[in-house]
């Protein structure tokens, strides 16, 4: 046998000995676990059953929204600035070059973070195609011209992500409704846009459509980000009708048509006519095609994969991420739980902790939350006390003219620890990860309230909410120790 056929067959033989990972989906969990079970020394087969890799936050999500928010922002502040010595001026929308644009910045994105990585990494093999479980260690992947692969590998993790949830309501699934997806790369600008949905994603687009220059209106099956502090949705709602919204909330439509150029709502508001509804009442899990009974998967609400905190499912060797589970749906939670995942599935011990998890809503102002609100403090038995600054106390918000807004703060009341973070704040997405980092840190009150933090900055609110436990900070000069 020649020295070349040798290396080859030793080759062959390493492979075969090497833990063989496969992962259904190819997006930030997917990707984040490929990479780290490489590192350990697994071979992977990644799964897509779509043509384009990347799952939901590069493509559809994450990358386009915040792009469109962006460019939103812009044009809002050449029309509706504060400061008397700028002209304001309505700015001109060609939507088609945005989307262009935007589009083209999501391709690039997906090449660099996702593409590439394939490209340079021979430990990790993709097939296109749908993937089931024909048993509880077997996959078939159904792929292109009826062919099937059969795969038989060690450990399983499921991260197929989430898709957009549309409610029963009579007509609307016969109608030509916008999701997320579809509103995202629209390259015309609705003359009326009515948002049915109140929470992150049908906020985040309500507005930026706005500020573009649609007429918005928003209905709610209750009120605005409804699962949050009350405050935050009732700060917002005043937000966006300033801006010319209109918000119906506790109004979902009865009915809907669409009579080949608008759509007719029904509801207990009366008629409601628009050219363009988008529908963005939340994220069911993917999880209907994989035959999870066949291999005894147990699964939540809407048909979430129900995992512990190291990402292991009811059946041993099957590990799920992202937001095909019972977790909460951000991507650096699934690339979290999907590197976590990775190393469990090679031999590691990691659990991901979420009791200090930052979220934010990209409005204007922004939302950050982080761990605990008094009432859910108070429910785990923990006697709390809170206070709230409104932003006309921070010295940077009075700089900017914008004075939107709020910053709460919640303490165990005989300790100091803080305990939780709610905040509606331009940069508030800035802000929260000091909140989650002194959270994490068990910092209590006081401790927050004597570091330094720079003047003037939108984070020093942290810093004078956590002083008003104790003092009336009208009272302190600029800059106050």
């Amino acid at each position: 046998m020649s020295d070349c056929c040798s290396a080859q067959n030793k080759n062959i033989q390493d492979q075969n000995k090497k833990l063989h990972i496969a992962i259904v989906g190819t997006g930030s969990g997917a990707f984040a676990a490929a990479i780290k079970a490489v590192e350990k020394g697994a071979r992977v087969t990644l799964i897509e059953g779509g043509d384009v890799i990347g799952g939901t936050c590069v493509n559809v999500g994450c990358v386009p929204s915040k792009i469109m928010i962006r460019s939103a922002h812009v044009a809002h502040l050449q029309a509706s600035h504060a400061f008397d010595g700028i002209s304001l001026h309505q700015p001109q929308i060609n939507r088609a070059k945005l989307v262009h644009q935007q589009q083209a910045r999501v391709e690039a994105l997906r090449h660099a973070k996702y593409e590439s990585i394939l490209d340079n990494n021979p430990e990790i093999e993709l097939i296109l195609g749908w993937a089931s479980f024909e048993g509880v260690r077997t996959l078939i992947v159904e792929q292109t011209g009826g062919r099937e692969t059969h795969l038989t590998p060690d450990k399983i993790l499921l991260a197929t992500g989430a898709s957009s949830a549309v409610p029963g309501i009579p007509g609307l699934a016969q109608s030509p409704y916008w999701t997320s997806t579809e509103a995202l790369v629209a390259e015309t600008l609705p003359e009326h846009l009515v948002v049915i949905g109140a929470s992150v994603v049908a906020l985040e687009l309500a507005q930026a459509f706005l500020r573009l220059g649609s007429k918005v209106t928003i209905m709610a099956r209750s009120t605005f980000l409804s699962k949050e502090d009350p405050a935050i949705g009732e700060g917002l709602v005043k937000v966006f009708e300033e801006e010319g919204a209109r918000v119906l909330l506790h109004t979902l439509p009865e009915s809907v048509s669409h009579n080949g150029s608008e759509f007719i709502l029904l509801s207990k508001a009366g008629e409601i006519r628009c050219d363009q509804l988008l529908v963005a009442t939340g994220r069911n899990p993917n999880t209907a095609r994989l035959g999870l009974d066949k291999a005894g998967v147990k699964t939540g609400k809407s048909g979430a994969v129900v995992i512990d905190d190291h990402m292991r499912t009811s059946v041993d060797h099957i590990y799920a991420a992202g937001d095909c589970t019972d977790q909460p749906q951000y991507v650096y939670v699934a690339a979290a739980a999907g590197t976590r995942a990775a190393i469990n599935m090679t031999g590691g011990d990691a659990a991901l902790d979420l009791s200090a998890m930052p979220a934010v809503v990209f409005t204007d102002p922004q939302v950050g939350i982080v761990g605990l609100t008094e009432t859910e403090a108070r429910k785990q038995g923990i006697d709390a006390e809170s206070r709230t600054l409104a932003l006309e106390n921070v010295p940077r918000a009075l700089a900017n003219f914008d004075t939107h807004g709020f910053i709460k703060l919640v303490a165990e009341k005989e300790t100091g620890r803080l305990l939780g973070a709610q905040i509606l704040s331009a940069e508030g997405g800035e802000i929260i990860q000091s909140a989650a980092l002194a959270i994490r840190n068990q910092m209590t009150i006081q401790e927050l309230a004597g570091q330094l933090f720079p003047y003037l900055t939108m984070v020093e609110g942290l810093k004078l909410c956590a002083q008003t436990f104790t003092k009336d900070v009208k009272q302190l000069s600029c800059c106050a120790g």
